[in-house]
């Protein structure tokens, strides 16, 4: 339902942080919210993810767009709901996480809180073959001055474009510093098939 958020990042607690958006708070469990405490009282991007049950409605907040795919890859894991899959993502990176998963490496996955083997075992045969290890960081960090090659990007991604191939394009848009995300997109588009 909501993709992602553009706000101050006015709070945040051992559990989740508050975006205010339009004088409205919303709060967003984050994996490890202090990994935020450089974006307090600035203007920040969160991805997000509204889980709906029965008892209440949690908006889960992400730093990166690669940080929430894998919230919603590990949610889907028999045993594993959104506390255990923020516990996952707040103590490793999504590299790290990967790694394990495709190298079945059952010891680092029992590390976490509330993974046993059986879960651990879970995960492997449910996301083996399917997370994408990548070297680069996440593309799509906090908002900033930029927010026209971060659109841009996400637009090309969604065409099918990897990470991989728009890490490269990133480093010329920027050094390009075009202002329209159309014009970003163009040009993303022509260094790409090229």
């Amino acid at each position: 339902m909501y993709a992602y958020l553009i706000g101050q990042l006015t709070q945040i607690t051992p559990t989740h942080v508050v975006m205010d958006i339009g004088g409205v708070g919303y709060e967003c469990h984050t994996p490890n919210p202090y990994r935020l405490q450089q974006y307090l009282n600035k203007e920040t991007k969160l991805f997000t993810q509204l889980i709906v049950r029965e008892d209440a409605h949690t908006l889960y907040g992400f730093h990166t767009a690669e940080e929430k795919s894998l919230f919603l890859s590990l949610n889907k894991v028999t045993g594993i709901g959104p506390k255990s899959a923020l516990a996952i993502l707040a103590t490793s990176t999504p590299e790290e996480i990967r790694r394990a998963v495709e190298e079945e490496n059952e010891t680092y996955l029992i590390k976490f809180p509330g993974i046993g083997k059986k879960t651990a075992r879970q995960i492997i045969l449910d996301l083996k073959g399917k997370l994408v290890i990548t070297d680069e960081t996440a593309l799509f960090e906090a908002f900033t001055d930029d927010s026209a090659v971060t659109e841009a990007l996400l637009a090309l991604e969604a065409l099918g474009y990897s990470k991989r191939e728009l890490t490269k394009v990133e480093k010329v848009l920027k050094a390009e510093n075009i202002d329209q995300v159309d014009d970003n997109i163009k040009r993303g588009l022509q260094i790409l098939v090229s």
